[in-house]
């Protein structure tokens, strides 16, 4: 980052900083921008890091406030993910694997890791198949992605792939049609009017109209 950042530390006072087995001794405030480059568009973020004396680390940690304010939503899934920007919907993946490829090979992987991250992010992968059979099976999905209909394509666009939909509201209607819209046997109708009494003991839910009796 900065090769002069003790000259650029702004003063800290009346705050107090500890870890899970010590105090630690802030520096000062560092202000810093931290860019995360993309082919659509670089985002950048303005942030303010405080400095540790006697804490050493390899990572830079962005607070919850951070995370909201631009839109990056870190989740637990079967692979690590992020998304950046209001809508949620791009995801990045995060790489476990030992970073041992070159920049100009990043940079040629691009659209294929936006491919996997976007189009594959619900796929199932059967867990018998080796890592390079995976490898092998992405590779192929990605030669022929342009075979994936996107969201703003209908399904039936792809030549091949037609589908004919037929809505049938009439008599007699589908099994899941027919079910009743609420629990019909005593005791399940029982455990629902109990537990929106505790609901409503504990403030969640509440009575409405202009007397509170409805």
């Amino acid at each position: 980052m900065y090769t002069n950042w003790q000259e650029q530390l702004m003063p800290i006072e009346g705050r107090e900083f500890s870890s899970v087995n010590q105090d630690m001794h802030p520096l000062g405030i560092l202000e810093s921008a931290m860019i995360f480059p993309h082919p659509a568009g670089n985002i950048r973020l303005k942030v303010k890091f405080v400095v540790m004396n006697n804490c050493t680390s390899q990572h830079f940690i962005l607070g919850n406030d951070y995370l909201n304010i631009y839109g990056i939503d870190i989740n637990n899934h079967a692979d690590r993910y992020l998304t950046m920007g209001e809508n949620k919907r791009q995801k990045f993946a995060f790489s476990l694997e030992k970073r041992e490829i070159t920049v100009i090979r990043q940079l040629n992987n691009v659209n294929k890791e936006i491919f996997v991250s976007d189009e594959l992010v619900e796929a199932q992968i059967s867990p018998e198949l080796t890592l390079e059979m995976k490898e092998e099976l992405i590779k192929i999905l990605f030669q022929y992605r342009e075979a994936f209909a996107s969201d703003i394509e209908p399904l039936e666009a792809i030549k091949g792939h037609e589908v004919d939909i037929m809505i049938n509201v009439e008599r007699p209607y589908p099994l899941l049609l027919r079910r009743t819209a609420y629990p019909a046997s005593p005791r399940a109708r029982e455990a629902l009017e109990t537990h929106i009494d505790e609901l409503m003991k504990l403030g969640v839910l509440g009575n409405v109209g202009h007397n509170g009796e409805v």
